[in-house]
């Protein structure tokens, strides 16, 4: 059988590395040169050059080989291979993830006192990922040749969504015999899908994301997010650089010379991010994914890939005990999961633990936003089960509802939390939930419009603040305390 030709940039020879900074610079370089070789070929196809073979490039790749079961540190949640064998993962955006690959690639060497090897991988580059943005065109383009409408797909590789599953993720990836095992959650084209997908639905690029997330379901939460940080920013506060809304709108530190640059969109996006920038992606990022557990577990099936320190739910709830008192907070320490969006990628009857880190650090926010503490603290914060449904109006869908409910203990109800901290749990990202009640629907207290400004305005800033204030808190841990060993499976990829 013969083959057609194919047209690929000359082939760079794989080296290994002891140095995790120059490994990363050969990954960068690699994709760089073979993203552009890509371009290139591409724009010279829609002015009318019609290529004779078919024009590919390959993901660069980051791979260990190891030849021994010796156990290291028990300790340790991440950052080494679980045996024997070859690890490998492909890499896009070396740029936005330099410091990450940096950290992980080190971790490896350091823990396993051998190199690394860095090449090009035999995944191929999608035309649409060789740009930073979406290309915007027709599948179909009519080039300057005589054979009239030509299919992009026939000159260059699109995305291929059979590799751009969660496989690893979730436990269910079948290898090849002698194949490598992975070494990252997420291959190339994976995360490559996921970056343009953020853009679509949060107006801003990946770059701007930072490792410590909120996520939130009502807009007053990112007023007093937008308010806050222009104070901080104006105020030339130490440690911050900027201020990212939609449409990439960067406002500066006054300390930095300040000013303001970008256009912002037309139309709110779906989800809209913002994003407090500190060096180190070390800021917070504040998304509001409006309701609904699919925006929910939508979003974080795209953040995921940028592999975030934490995130957090920060947003309103239904109080289902009579006890409670609008505007009190429930800290959630487990989740019925009534959304049924991660049904199939995670049953129902997986545990959601509470992660001790994250739920110190929101009880001690708590504590030192309210000045209360001890039994004191129980007269404004409850910890408990949050239910987390699909149906917006579940107060009025009978008896078995609330039945099932009263039978799980729950003391809150909302329709996103349980999504996002399973996917959190799913994606091995440390994950928190604090909400606050707006509302008692079993108890006779409906949200009314007039009644729910008042309490929005009295509580959603000190809301917020405990968000961050707890976040905060989670940026001193060690980062092994906080990537606990928790979220790890017994068949665990290398990278976290």
């Amino acid at each position: 059988m013969h083959h057609a030709p194919i047209q690929t940039p000359p082939a760079i020879a794989t080296e290994a590395f002891t140095d995790a900074g120059l490994a990363v610079a050969r990954l960068e370089e690699i994709y760089e040169r073979n993203t552009k070789f890509l371009r290139d070929h591409f724009e010279a196809y829609l002015g009318g050059t019609s290529p004779t073979t078919r024009v590919r490039a390959f993901y660069p790749f980051v791979r260990i080989t190891t030849a021994t079961h010796a156990r290291l540190d028990s300790r340790l949640a991440y950052g080494f291979v679980a045996g024997p064998g070859v690890h490998e993962t492909s890499v896009t955006r070396p740029d936005v993830f330099r410091t990450y690959l940096t950290e992980q690639i080190g971790l490896l060497i350091k823990n396993h006192g051998v190199s690394v090897e860095i090449g090009e991988s035999g995944e191929p580059i999608p035309i649409h990922f060789a740009y930073r943005r979406d290309i915007n065109i027709e599948a179909a383009i009519t080039t300057g040749d005589t054979s009239g409408t030509r299919l992009m797909r026939d000159v260059f590789d699109t995305p291929d969504l059979a590799t751009m599953d969660d496989a690893i993720a979730d436990g269910t990836l079948a290898l090849a015999p002698g194949a490598p095992e992975p070494l990252a959650l997420f291959r190339a084209a994976r995360v490559d899908y996921s970056l343009r997908r953020l853009y679509h639905y949060t107006g801003t690029d990946p770059e701007h994301f930072q490792n410590f997330v909120i996520f939130t379901n009502y807009q007053f939460y990112v007023d007093a997010f937008v308010q806050l940080c222009q104070q901080r920013l104006a105020s030339g506060e130490d440690g911050i650089d900027a201020f990212v809304a939609p449409g990439n709108v960067i406002t500066r530190n006054a300390r930095l010379g300040g000013g303001t640059s970008g256009v912002a969109p037309e139309r709110a996006p779906q989800m809209p991010a913002f994003h407090l920038v500190e060096p180190g992606y070390q800021g917070i990022t504040l998304i509001n994914i409006g309701t609904g557990p699919s925006n929910a577990r939508n979003v974080t099936d795209h953040v995921a890939v940028l592999r975030p320190h934490a995130w957090l739910m920060v947003g309103h709830c239904a109080g289902l005990r009579n006890t409670q008192r609008l505007g009190d907070y429930v800290l959630a320490h487990g989740y019925v999961r009534e959304d049924h969006v991660l049904d199939q990628e995670l049953p129902p009857w997986v545990p959601i633990p509470a992660l001790a880190e994250v739920q110190v650090a929101l009880e001690e926010a708590v504590e030192e936003v309210t000045g209360l503490s001890g039994f004191e603290l129980k007269r404004l914060m409850r910890t408990g089960t949050v239910a987390s449904v699909d149906n917006r109006n579940w107060e009025i869908s009978g008896a078995a509802v609330i039945r099932r409910l009263s039978q799980s203990r729950a003391v809150a109800l909302d329709m996103e939390s349980a999504a996002i901290a399973a996917n959190g749990y799913r994606f091995r990202v440390p994950y928190g939930t604090l909400l606050c009640v707006s509302d008692k629907p079993l108890h006779g207290e409906i949200k009314l419009a007039g009644m729910a400004s008042a309490f929005y305005r009295q509580r959603v800033s000190q809301h917020l603040e405990i968000g961050l204030k707890a976040l905060e808190r989670l940026k001193h841990q060690e980062s092994e305390r906080l990537h606990s060993r928790k979220l790890r499976s017994f068949a665990e990829v290398a990278f976290q």
